[in-house]
């Protein structure tokens, strides 16, 4: 079997317009920074991206082929849903109504002309959820990442596990719920964040163990 520690790649975004205040940025600096023994021989890396398809599109690239990950957890935030999402796929379309945080003007309605509608990130996505529901958070499965940022990147990892799988055989998008800076105001939001940390956890948890199962899918022998 192979041996090296397994490598996370944890990404959230930072804030964009209507959303000056982005949990996702917090949650991924508290997600590699956990102290566990479970954590003891994984390597975790964070990535905040820029809310810009220009971003996504020259750092993702860059951050798979400098750490070479075997889990990419992504995070990002929906604003108007109450309750955490585990996306199990991304849309072909791209919002023409909403500017990224540059203003970058969007000619296409759809990311890729010559492929399919959507693209699936694979079964694990249901491990994700029933892992994150042992915490008590409320969360649902999800299949609409919607048409900004978040089904933009989804779509774009998903390439990339369908390009390389050797290289990156697991990725997942969670959206999260606007949750307040403060627990003064959490029963506004009825999500505290550290609600997002013990579920974040949870899911890392998860792909930890089904990335050493691919590892030994791949090499099974010493």
């Amino acid at each position: 079997m192979t041996t090296g520690r397994i490598r996370l790649l944890v990404t959230g975004f930072g804030p964009f317009p209507g959303a000056p205040y982005n949990p996702t940025e917090k949650l991924v600096d508290r997600l590699v920074r956990l102290r566990r023994p479970a954590f003891a021989d994984v390597e975790r890396i964070a990535h905040v991206f820029p809310v810009t398809y220009e971003a996504v599109d020259t750092q993702l690239p860059a951050l798979l082929a400098r750490h070479v990950p075997d889990v990419l957890l992504m995070f990002g935030l929906a604003t108007r849903t109450p309750w955490c999402r585990v996306e199990t796929r991304a849309r072909n379309t791209i919002t023409q109504l909403w500017p990224d945080a540059d203003h970058g003007a969007v000619l296409s309605r759809t990311i890729d002309p010559t492929a399919s509608a959507t693209r699936r990130f694979g079964l694990h996505t249901q491990h994700l959820l029933q892992a994150a529901k042992t915490t008590g958070i409320p969360v649902r499965s999800s299949i609409n990442a919607g048409a900004y940022l978040c089904n933009y990147l989804s779509w774009r990892a998903i390439e990339a596990t369908q390009r390389h799988p050797s290289a990156l055989p697991l990725a997942a998008f969670i959206h999260v719920p606007l949750v307040p800076r403060d627990a003064a105001h959490w029963r506004k939001s009825g999500v505290a964040f550290e609600q997002l940390v013990d579920a974040g956890e949870a899911m890392l948890m998860t792909l930890i163990q089904r990335a050493r199962a691919e590892r030994y899918c791949r090499h099974p022998y010493p």
